[in-house]
């Protein structure tokens, strides 16, 4: 997509996410393109084959990605946002890229985790888990001058059963329950599935790729953008870490 194209995507009506996403053509990146069955930086599209453990229970893994495949593969650092009044998606990018100038390029071990209903790739680590929750937290701060908030009372109908006290003061505060303290780093694997064998088959095959790609390198960021309400997010710009930094 041209650099012309990717500013076209980002209109009027579009939200904006800042997320990790593993760097551009590297095999964490095209791994979990293509599992999701869709790439948001280049607009296409694959269609996996089921891994035998999918295949033995008769599922195939686009009809268990829907969810995550129009959100794109990443994990969520601030979660998606309209520009406040007076503020333009120029401003948040320019925002963006002075934060990740900031912020020094790691890598991390993960492991597929059971988040509820939904299988995602989560931090091996408490020291990792802590570091990105950190990283999210500064991104947070440095947007939120350019984040345009709920409405108190949008607020007030995002409040669910089952959210604890700390979850409902963050999205009074904040517009989302799950940042700060609450904020936990993953990498969506599928859909809300209520067949825990499906869940299981994901996470047996995700433990296996793991091994095969190794570390996951957070050596960036990424603002993405979903230009009309329910369209598939896009990749619109890569935020590099300190490029003075030698990742680890």
């Amino acid at each position: 997509m041209s650099e012309v194209a990717r500013l076209a995507v980002v209109g009027p009506n579009a939200r904006i996410a800042l997320y990790y996403a593993p760097p551009a053509n590297s095999p964490w990146w095209r791994a979990g393109c293509e599992w999701l069955g869709r790439d948001p930086e280049n607009a296409r599209v694959f269609h996996p084959p089921a891994p035998p453990e999918l295949a033995a229970l008769g599922l195939d893994v686009r009809g268990l990605t829907r969810a995550p495949r129009r959100y794109g593969w990443h994990a969520t650092l601030v979660a998606p946002f309209r520009c406040a009044e007076g503020a333009t998606p120029l401003d948040v990018l320019a925002a963006a890229r002075e934060w990740a100038s900031r912020i020094e390029p790691f890598s991390m071990t993960v492991a597929p985790a059971e988040m509820g209903r939904f299988v995602a790739l989560r931090p091996s680590a408490t020291h990792d888990d802590q570091a990105v929750r950190d990283i999210a937290a500064s991104a947070l701060h440095a947007l939120r001058p350019l984040r345009a908030m709920p409405s108190e009372a949008e607020r007030e109908r995002r409040i669910v059963e089952g959210m604890s006290a700390q979850q409902i003061a963050m999205l009074r505060e904040w517009g989302y329950p799950y940042v700060l303290d609450e904020y936990r780093f993953h990498m969506t694997l599928s859909d809300s599935l209520d067949d825990a064998r499906a869940r299981q088959a994901i996470a047996s095959h995700w433990t296996e790729r793991v091994e095969t790609l190794g570390a996951l390198p957070l050596h960036g960021a990424a603002l993405f953008a979903e230009p009309q309400p329910g369209a598939p997010f896009m990749l619109w710009q890569r935020l590099p870490f300190d490029t003075s930094q030698d990742p680890a």
